[in-house]
């Protein structure tokens, strides 16, 4: 049987299930990593099952989000963070190592191994042949406790690339023409797989900042083969002993399929406020910028800012704008700083920020009131920047460089003849940032903070819910809508109660209140309901105000497990235009939940304020709807093993 090197990977970890599109299957989890934004509450829910030791052939606890030390909460974290790293059997990459998708890119990621992320960009390792997926913390946790991930067999889209990038063209713009061509929820259910001969023209952090991106289609992952320049790089970075060639069968059939020539494509911008709002550079030259941010997970690579430096070299940035470099870790500032082109930043007028997130994730850098600010992330989020009503453009670090300089958006093909840019055959590799667990962690005593709270009881499933509907919103509601990054939400990332009251604060200031007062309710919502970051406290803080049912049109994929992690029963509008007949305030209620879920019955509605009933339905397997009787995922493993 012809195969697709997404279903060789998958068949070879294939735990429970049929390699259908659509049916649930577990797949062996080999690696994990986690970041301190939803790392604390992950560690906290592993730390509750009870387990000695990690069973996976490695695990990675990164501190990369959540560096800005404002007062004691963020350090008493990465304290936690390092201790039960310890205490588990852990790897543990301080602050100032790097971003996790750079540095596990860099010295962690492998052909052919699966990887669970707590973060929805996880996906990065698949530039090296990896099957990476994100996931939410609680899964992410029973992945290191020994338990396969459970997800829908996805459907395989080939991206067949031919051609090869002309002059100031980048991976960011092969990432942003696929925005462009499928939308942002063109990848929900499905993996992207790149193939044919223009993959052979991309290095591995090229390849990288693609399937970074992925995420922003909806990709259950994405992934380039394993061939010779992925040797290279593993061969740079004194790993070449964990390089095997790999590649989907000639001949394999994808579901879908889409053709990119690179030779036609130019630079391109995502416009705010959605990455799939895609324009060509030279339709936006009239966009005055008050800042410029490059960096993140997505553009930090050695060559995307030596390529920078190279641009900024003997200028000076625009006197209208500021402008950040976020390398992506440790290794490529030291780079940076042997090979000269940080002092060419430096000299140029940029500001260099940590090896971190920073900006990205709305941890400082939050631009002017009524400025645009032009950026090489992924995301562009209504008020992810940290500021309401943001102006945030994305875009290649060439276009953010070009217009550092401009102070406008610019197109790079203005400046002549590109750099030419030569990375080193050796990387920098001293990983003395990052901290190798003890053989036996039992005597580690693990550090907690005041802020570290208990993780709340979360009481099971009742045989009927009745409530008003506390909140209704539209199509593409983003996990930043229901719970917001930024300087002053992320510190409470491991205190439940106090992060609650921020929910959905960018769309209602009201809504914590509302709910409280409440006491239980349901939240409805359009298509594409729970897009964006995998943070699970965008399910748990609701389920403590009470929400126990969310009714859409259609989810994002890690957001609707989230929710059934933590007893949320995830519910669809039978018939999508229902959902404009049911308004906010109006009373619901369900009834006979237990034995319809259990018993896969029709389910319906009953809006107790119009006199109506609306049909709905649901997509939990047999398992989910045990977790969702049980109240949480953690109810259901205690059920489990007192059986």
């Amino acid at each position: 049987m012809l195969r697709t090197l997404a279903q060789k990977i998958i068949a070879a970890h294939l735990v429970e299930g049929s390699m259908q599109p659509g049916e649930e299957i577990a797949l062996r989890v080999d690696q994990t990593l986690t970041q301190d934004a939803t790392g604390t509450m992950a560690y906290l829910e592993l730390e509750a099952m009870g387990l000695d030791r990690v069973k996976t052939e490695l695990s990675v606890s990164y501190v990369d989000h959540n560096m800005l030390q404002g007062d004691f909460r963020n350090a008493d974290d990465h304290r936690y963070l390092q201790s039960v790293a310890a205490r588990y059997g852990i790897y543990f990459s301080r602050p100032g190592n790097g971003i996790c998708h750079q540095v596990h890119l860099e010295r962690f990621a492998r052909p052919g191994r699966t990887l669970l992320g707590s973060d929805s960009h996880t996906p990065t390792a698949g530039g090296i042949g990896s099957l990476a997926i994100g996931a939410g913390g609680l899964d992410v946790a029973a992945a290191m406790a020994g338990e396969p991930v459970r997800i829908q067999m996805p459907r395989i889209i080939g991206v067949r690339l031919v051609g090869e990038l002309p002059a100031w063209v980048s991976a960011k713009d092969i990432a942003i023409e696929l925005q462009r061509r499928l939308t942002v929820k063109g990848g929900v259910g499905k993996v992207v797989e790149y193939y044919g001969p223009g993959v052979t023209t991309l290095s591995v952090p090229q390849r990288a900042t693609i399937t970074n991106m992925g995420a922003e289609l909806g990709a259950t992952s994405s992934i380039f083969p394993s061939d010779e320049r992925t040797r290279e790089f593993l061969r740079a970075q004194a790993r070449e002993d964990q390089w095997e060639p790999m590649g989907a069968d000639p001949g394999a059939v994808y579901d879908e399929n889409v053709e990119i020539d690179l030779a036609q494509l130019v630079p391109q911008v995502s416009c705010p406020s959605s990455p799939d709002n895609v324009q060509p550079v030279t339709e936006l030259a009239d966009v005055q910028l008050a800042q410029v941010c490059i960096g993140s997970c997505t553009n930090s690579s050695l060559r995307d800012l030596m390529t920078v430096a190279a641009i900024l070299r003997g200028r000076t940035v625009h006197p209208g704008l500021s402008l950040t470099i976020s390398p992506g870790s440790r290794q490529v500032l030291g780079l940076l700083a042997q090979n000269g082109a940080l002092a060419d930043l430096v000299q140029a007028g940029a500001r260099v920020l940590e090896s971190g997130c920073g900006p990205c994730i709305g941890m400082g850098q939050a631009p002017p009131t009524g400025g645009a600010s032009l950026r090489s992330f992924n995301r562009n989020f209504p008020g992810r920047s940290g500021t309401p009503g943001d102006q945030v453009y994305l875009a290649s670090p060439e276009v953010c460089a070009a217009s550092a300089l401009a102070g406008h958006i610019a197109d790079p093909r203005e400046l002549g003849a590109p750099p030419a840019i030569a990375e080193p055959d050796t990387y920098f590799t001293d990983d003395a940032m990052v901290i190798v667990p003890p053989a036996d962690g039992s005597r580690v005593e693990i550090v907690r903070g005041p802020n570290i709270a208990p993780l709340p009881e979360m009481e099971p499933l009742p045989d009927a819910l009745e409530g008003p509907v506390l909140l209704k919103v539209g199509d593409n509601i983003t996990t930043d809508h229901i719970m917001p990054g930024g300087a002053q939400v992320l510190p409470l990332r491991s205190n439940i109660p106090a992060i609650s009251e921020f929910t959905f604060s960018r769309v209602d200031p009201e809504f914590a209140a509302r709910a409280r007062k409440a006491d239980t309710g349901f939240v409805v919502g359009g298509s594409n309901y729970g897009q964006g970051s995998s943070r699970e406290h965008a399910a748990i803080a609701p389920r403590y105000l009470g929400v126990r049912a969310v009714l859409v049109a259609s989810f994002a994929r890690i957001h609707a497990a989230n929710l059934v992690n933590f007893g949320i029963i995830p519910l669809e509008f039978a018939n999508a235009e229902e959902a404009g007949k049911v308004e906010q305030g109006d009373v619901l209620r369900l009834e006979g939940l237990r034995e319809a879920l259990r018993q896969r019955r029709p389910l319906s509605v009953r809006n107790l304020t119009k006199d109506t009933t609306i049909a709905v339905k649901h997509s939990l397997t047999e398992r989910q709807v045990e977790v969702i009787l049980a109240g949480s995922l953690l109810n259901y493993f205690r059920d489990q093993a007192s059986q």
